[in-house]
């Protein structure tokens, strides 16, 4: 299989996608207690995350997700998805509707959006920064706009550690490596979709998971006032309840 993955738990299939500041342990908090739940839980690193290395051609995210599911005999899962992995998670859901059961999307990306000036200026200071060599800056750069200020050191030092790696594995990819972006139709989403947003994240974000009640045939928004950009890391008993009700009622385990 081209994705490293964990697979933990008996049930109903749960995929955990995460976000793009980040890699598969982003879920260690939930990890277990979902599998306690009563689901099969899986989680998987992108390319260019944590034990997922670039490959030398273009490629797709949704599709690697997909093959994964594929692979481990799975014909139908709900999605729990973080920031860049709610976009493939929608993606996902479009395209293949049947596959799809449920959606948890925390302060989601999606397929088509047209970024803001501020994610726009984040991009170009990245760059520049990673241009430069400045990969810590890089990090830090990360840590400080994905994460809310109330996030504890010890969380803004996994969120470091995720980040710089993730920089390592994807400054040594090799030449023609690439994502491949695929348009969508939301209206073919049917699955029941929880929309997350971040009172301290970025406008993007926010809007995007206001809107997606209006965009989806079943879709509902929470805010969560305290959070920024990740908060399944910086409250996750809070997050992980909040998904486990959404779960209960959207796709129980039985």
């Amino acid at each position: 299989m081209t994705l490293a993955y964990d697979v933990t738990g008996d049930g109903p299939a749960l995929v955990l996608l995460h976000a793009g500041v980040c890699d598969r342990r982003v879920w260690d908090p939930q990890w277990p207690v979902l599998a306690d739940a009563g689901y099969r839980v899986v989680r998987c690193d992108f390319r260019g995350f944590g034990g997922s290395p670039l490959p030398d051609r273009r490629h797709n995210d949704a599709e690697d997700v997909l093959d994964l599911l594929d692979a481990l005999g799975i014909e139908r899962a709900a999605l729990v998805a973080s920031s860049y992995g709610g976009r493939v998670a929608v993606e996902i859901a479009a395209r293949r509707p049947d596959r799809i059961a449920a959606m948890a999307l925390l302060c989601a990306g999606l397929p088509g959006h047209e970024p803001t000036a501020v994610l726009r200026a984040f991009g170009e200071r990245e760059d520049a920064l990673l241009e430069a060599g400045d990969v810590a800056g890089a990090v830090e750069l990360n840590v400080d706009t994905w994460l809310g200020p109330d996030a504890e050191e010890a969380v803004r030092e996994k969120a470091r550690e995720m980040q710089r790696h993730a920089f390592e594995v994807q400054l040594a990819a090799p030449e023609g490596a690439g994502r491949i972006e695929v348009e969508v139709d939301l209206s073919e989403i049917k699955a029941r979709c929880l929309a997350v947003s971040g009172g301290r994240d970025l406008p993007d974000f926010r809007h995007i998971a206001a809107r997606l009640p209006g965009l989806l045939t079943d879709a509902r928004h929470v805010e969560l006032p305290w959070a920024g950009h990740l908060p399944a890391l910086e409250r996750p008993a809070e997050v992980t309840d909040l998904l486990t009700g959404f779960l209960h009622e959207a796709f129980p385990a039985g």
